[in-house]
Order: C-alpha cells, then structure tokens, then sequence
C-alpha cells in the first residue's frame, strides 16, 4: 500500500469535516434552507475578504472570475495594464485580446517580484488604462508581488483600479481589501478555501463598479451586476445555478477558518512557507523566487536531474504529489504547497520525500539535512517544556 499525500498548490487536501458535510443529502438550491446557508457563508467570507463590499460566488474556476474582472470593466478599445511575471500573469494579456481589450504588458522576469516603479512608469505613460490587473501570488514562479503598493499608485486615479488575483493569496496572508485599496480581490475554491475546484469568489469596490456601468464588452454568465443584484442580502441566491454542494462546503471551511483565528492562520502559513524553504535551501536546493511567496515554494532540481521525471517518480512511485514547472521551467523546478489544509508534519513529510527522490535520482544529498532544518523552524511552534 502507499498513502497518497497531496502536496500540489491546488487543487489541495479537503478536510475530513469539509467532505463530510457535503456529503450530506443534496438540498434544492431555491430554497430558504439554502439561502439561509447562502447568507451565513457570505457574511463570513466578506470577512476573510476584510472587505464592507459583497463577495460573489461564481460556479467556476477562479480564472472565470479573472475574465469576469476585465469584461465587467472594460469596453472593446479600452487600455489595461498587466503584470506578466508569470503563466498566470500572462493570462491576463489573453482574456484583454479575446474582448478587444489593449493589453500593455509589464514584462517581469519569471522568480522576480514586479517593481512599483515600472507600473508607476505604465500608468504615466498610459493614462487612459481603466486598471492594473496583477497576481498577489504568481503560482507558476512562487512569488509574491507588492499589491498594496501598487493599489496606492491607482487610488490616485479616478479612472483607474487595482485587480488583484489573489487565487493562491487570499487565506493565506494577511491582504485587508478595504484598507489596502484593492478594488478587485479574486480568489478560488481549491487553494486555502480547501475544497475541491470549481467555486470562484470576487470582490468588487465601489470605485469598481462605477467604473463599470459605462462596460460594454460582451458577457452574459459573467455579468457581475446580475450577480450582485441577486447574492444582495435579502435575495441570498445566485443569478445562475449555483455549486451548491461547494458553497455548503465553503461555509464549512470559513466556519473552520473562525475557529483557528486569522491571525494564528496567517502565522501557521508563514511558519510552514520558512520551514520549507529552510528545508530545501538545507539540500542544496535554489529557491526560483527572490520574493517567495507564502502559498508555495519552488526550488530547482539538481543538475543532471530531469524535474519532470522527479515530480512524476514522487507522484506514481512515492504516492506524494507536487508541481512541476512550466513553460521554460518544465523539468527544472519542483512546487512544494503550504497552503490550506496543511500543517507541520505535512512539510516534514514533503522534505523527506524529496530527500528520498534525489537519492534515488541519484544526486547527492544528506539523508535528514533538510528535514533537521525544517524541524527547527517548525519546533517554534511548541513551548518548551
């Protein structure tokens, strides 16, 4: 036998509780005893958001409450501004093409954090851009860009707002929407919120949505008004078919979230993000971001190892279960997750794997050096006795 460990940044584990409950006898989705379920979970997501604006579900991936965030805002001809640091930066680009929008690309370097002053230099250089569209966490390079810093620059700008996808963020540090001045905060079902893929959440400001009264590219599913018109308190429904049994889930999650208490949420995932960076840096392995993020750490392969065949030997052979890398960095890198449904003895586990994989990969490594670096860090977590 061999216990399979999911150890990817999405989609990740789903609590035993969480899966319980939706497990449970499915529920008509137009009724009180769903809306009443609808409304509590909400009320405790617009607290995960820190935001007094709603928070709509979307029964999609979060990438539909991406293109809903540009189409709601913006008409054919209209000027965006994006951060390409990244395979999901660059998807930003591709949803602005396929509506007609002008996408002005901020090209960063995959594994670098975006400099405030190179947006500072896109909005002066484009001041017709209705926003500035950017990962909080680029999943692809396991890196964190300065999203508060870059809101400040747009607050400035009646025009302007700041979209931020915070798919592999939100739940995972701490990001308040309203005090920051994020306008558009985006998250996703199968990455802290610990369910498995398919529910979107969106947060929009008012700045936001006066913006996009004047939005004339096509949409129809993703009619964010229409939404909200119908998810207002009062209505607690959705305008189209709701994922019900993960919004039954999600209200499970949050309610899970309350219990451990954001504050010792967000310092469980800092603790667990510098306990595997220790761990892997102990082996010898180069971290591929210089402004890691909190969600997920990537580290390069030894050379002489093929990256692809290490995370599959780790998946089929070993029963644990990371990312790879894409684009040009397919085969070179592995993608270890700390977010959601994770805890110390989840890292020991993928450290140890990955000692186990570079010995039979043949590269040289000291058995327990990088579990040994990780245990340091992860043992603050417990007073001495």
């Amino acid at each position: 036998m061999i216990k399979q460990y999911l150890l990817s940044p999405g989609p990740t584990a789903v609590p035993e509780r969480v899966l319980l409950r939706m497990a449970q006898p499915m529920i008509h989705h137009r009724t009180p005893q769903f809306s009443a379920i609808f409304a509590e979970t909400k009320q405790m997501l617009e607290e995960v958001f820190q935001t007094k604006n709603d928070a709509l579900m979307l029964a999609s991936s979060g990438s539909g409450a991406m293109e809903a965030s540009v189409v709601n805002l913006c008409s054919p001809g209209d000027t965006i501004i994006y951060v390409n640091g990244g395979k999901f930066g660059e998807r930003w680009g591709k949803i602005a093409a396929k509506h007609g929008v002008r996408a002005v690309e901020i090209k960063v370097e995959w594994g670098s954090a975006v400099s405030v002053d190179a947006v500072a230099a896109a909005l002066a250089d484009h001041p017709e851009a209705k926003g500035v569209f950017v990962q909080a966490s680029e999943t692809s390079t396991t890196t964190e860009h300065p999203i508060r810093e870059i809101a400040a620059l747009t607050a400035k700008m009646d025009g302007c707002v700041t979209v931020v996808d915070a798919i592999t963020a939100l739940g995972v540090i701490d990001m308040p929407m309203d005090d920051w001045g994020l306008d558009v905060v985006i998250s996703g079902s199968q990455k802290a919120f610990m369910l498995p893929p398919g529910l979107a959440m969106i947060a929009c400001s008012e700045k936001y949505w006066k913006l996009a009264e004047s939005a004339s590219c096509s949409t129809f599913y993703f009619d964010l008004a229409t939404e909200r018109k119908s998810q207002m308190k009062g209505k607690d429904t959705t305008a189209w078919t709701p994922a019900a049994s993960l919004i039954i889930g999600l209200n499970e999650v949050l309610k899970m979230m309350r219990e451990e208490g954001m504050a010792a949420l967000y310092a469980r995932h800092a603790l667990l993000a510098k306990a595997t960076r220790a761990g892997l840096t102990a082996l010898g392995m180069k971290l591929v971001s210089s402004a890691p993020a909190t969600s997920a750490t990537g580290a390069f392969v030894p050379e002489g190892v093929d990256g692809a065949a290490f995370v599959k030997y780790l998946r089929d052979t070993m029963g644990v279960t990371f990312a790879g890398g894409q684009d040009h960095l397919k085969g070179k890198i592995v993608r270890v997750a700390h977010l959601g449904y994770y805890d110390l003895f989840d890292i020991i586990t993928a450290i140890s794997a990955i000692e186990i994989a570079l010995d039979r990969f043949g590269a040289e490594v000291t058995m327990g050096a990088g579990v040994a670096a990780a245990q340091r860090v992860l043992a603050d977590r417990f007073d001495k006795v």
